[in-house]
């Protein structure tokens, strides 16, 4: 985890209290735990007062909406947790973005590998600083980073259309969310 403040946590009640008209329940951090059978397990131990409780997530934070219900917590939740854990903030977000807007993940099927080369291969980093505008700022970058304009004479070049070249990168080719920028591919 990256640090405890925005560490996962779910906040567990039952079905059977909230039925009952009780909210009782308690907030799990999910950074103690290696796995989801480990969490469950602790869980069901904290609501054994019940014969056969039906968890009930009623608050979470922390925790992108693609991996949790109100019913169920995502297998591969804690695999992402690590994953992500080992990320910057920017780069985490950036991946949280691609999973829940652009590659739909865990729902597309892929394994959290396949996810995270997915990523690495389309993401083009985060050009969104001081209110600038990240589709612009891409293009430039864009264009240094290819030579498209080496070897135009510097009188010609500045006549280059920044904007309108920005217009059409990612009207067809990248996508941009939040300053981050991504390839589509």
């Amino acid at each position: 985890m990256r640090n405890l403040e925005n560490a996962p946590r779910i906040y567990v009640g039952t079905y059977g209290q909230y039925n009952n008209g009780s909210l009782f329940g308690k907030w799990f951090e999910l950074s103690y735990y290696e796995n989801l059978k480990e969490f469950l397990q602790d869980c069901y131990e904290f609501h054994r007062n019940e014969f056969d409780p039906e968890l009930m997530f009623q608050d979470w934070e922390n925790i992108p909406d693609f991996l949790i219900s109100e019913c169920s917590l995502h297998k591969e939740a804690f695999a992402y947790f690590e994953a992500t854990g080992e990320m910057d903030e920017e780069t985490a977000e950036a991946f949280e973005i691609y999973c829940k807007q652009i590659n739909y993940w865990p729902s597309n099927g892929y394994e959290l590998d396949d996810q995270l080369e997915s990523f690495q291969e389309s993401y083009r980093g985060f050009f969104g600083g001081s209110g600038k505008d990240a589709t612009l700022e891409y293009a430039y970058q864009y264009v240094e980073d290819t030579g498209l304009l080496s070897g135009v004479p510097s009188t010609l070049e500045k006549y280059f259309d920044y904007e309108a070249f920005a217009r059409d990168l990612f009207l067809d080719g990248y996508s941009e969310y939040n300053g981050h920028v991504f390839a589509d591919y």
